[in-house]
């Protein structure tokens, strides 16, 4: 008998199915798909680093907000942070940075300008 077992490929995310750069480029592109973490971001690049507090009054959002923001981009790596009691100074991870420049580059340069729509 074939049939396909829908039940058994439940348990697969979608990501599964990608590769694993195409998911590493989604998730950098996470980084720049809200305006509060572009504001992070271009905040953080124009301090060369910051602290939490800093960006809630700079950006003039609830504390919690963009407490979670800055969670995100530390889980995606492109911001990192450092302890300092009772603050926690975050600054631009540069390699990270410059695998998402390189991928959003490489990405972007790889097209090339053919009519194909008219």
């Amino acid at each position: 008998m074939n049939y396909y077992c829908y039940v058994c490929n439940m348990g697969v995310t979608k990501t599964e199915i990608f590769t694993e750069q195409q998911n590493r480029v989604a998730d950098l592109a996470k980084a720049f798909a809200h305006p509060a973490r572009v504001a992070i971001l271009q905040l953080l690049i124009a301090r060369k680093a910051c602290v939490c507090g800093d960006l809630v009054d700079e950006l003039e959002l609830a504390q919690a907000t963009v407490s979670q923001h800055l969670k995100e981009l530390k889980r995606i790596g492109i911001i990192q942070g450092e302890i300092n009691p009772p603050r926690v100074c975050y600054c631009i991870n540069p390699v990270v940075w410059q695998e998402a420049k390189s991928a959003f580059g490489g990405m972007l340069d790889s097209f090339a300008d053919i009519s194909c729509c008219n």
